[in-house]
């Protein structure tokens, strides 16, 4: 990558869209339009991209019969390493034992290392539903536990319920989550038993831990299938629930014991009990 790049902005008089198809018919670089401007970026040397559209600006003047003028400024700038800038902008994350860090940070030699590096959204661990699930899952989670992470995004849970010695399934109905998913098991080292695209619906068996972390809406829709995935005894965890929207959950799943209640910041986590 060159240490500088040349910027050429070009604000026409009039007969904007004109100028912007010459200069799109004449240039293959990466062109910003912003408020009647019209801004090259380029590696190379563009003082013949300015040459001709000061000519086709003439041009055109004579052939629409009125004068166009344009503002034109050629600016060299710096070049910003924008890979480096984004990893720099990636923190860690420390969850009591968890450590949840991009490939390019070093784990920590005592605690339980996750990597996952930020994509898509599927989730880092930054978002406070996940980090509560994070917190719960260290409480609740036993060496052996079956557990299914229903709406799995990145992984995330699941690979820090294998950390914690749980045998895990996951789903998830988007695919390319359950891509994701797959991929940042092998970057970890861990394993899964079963991964399917779908939701709960799909299951084959119950678990001793059901872990959703979704939306209030759709844990509300899928509390039958959520609670019927769950063994007689065993927990279900349920998280992505907005303060205004807990009691709503709740009452949907009052057929189970309530036996934690995390919030951080508006959001809350649940753990519940199947009598």
């Amino acid at each position: 990558m060159e240490k500088t790049y040349n910027e050429l902005q070009i604000t026409p008089s009039s007969e904007y869209s004109l100028f912007l198809d010459f200069i799109l018919s004449l240039s293959d670089e990466a062109i910003e339009e912003a408020n009647g401007t019209i801004i090259v970026r380029s590696e190379e040397d563009v003082a013949m991209l300015l040459f001709g559209v000061e000519t086709f600006s003439k041009e055109l003047s004579e052939a629409l019969g009125k004068e166009i003028t344009l503002d034109t400024h050629l600016l060299v700038k710096e070049n910003e390493d924008w890979i480096a800038q984004y990893r720099n902008s990636v923190q860690p994350l420390h969850v009591n034992d968890f450590y949840i860090h991009p490939s390019w940070v070093e784990g920590i030699a005592d605690k339980k290392n996750i990597i996952i590096d930020p994509a898509l959204a599927f989730g880092s661990g930054h978002h406070e539903t996940t980090y509560g699930c994070l917190l719960l899952l260290q409480n609740y989670v036993k060496e052996g536990n079956e557990l299914l992470d229903v709406g799995c995004g990145s992984g995330i849970l699941s690979i820090a319920a294998r950390k914690c010695g749980a045998i895990v399934d996951l789903c998830d109905t988007d695919e390319q989550a359950t891509d994701s998913a797959t991929e940042n098991f092998k970057l970890n080292h861990e394993s899964f038993h079963r991964i399917w695209t779908g939701s709960v619906q799909k299951r084959d068996k119950e678990y001793d831990i059901v872990v959703a972390n979704i939306i209030a809406d759709v844990l509300i829709m899928l509390a039958s299938d959520l609670q019927r995935a769950v063994k007689e005894g065993g927990l279900l965890i349920l998280s992505g629930i907005l303060d205004k929207y807990v009691d709503k959950v709740e009452h949907r799943f009052s057929s189970m014991k309530l036996v934690e209640k995390y919030q951080k910041e508006e959001w809350f986590t649940l753990v519940l009990q199947r009598n």
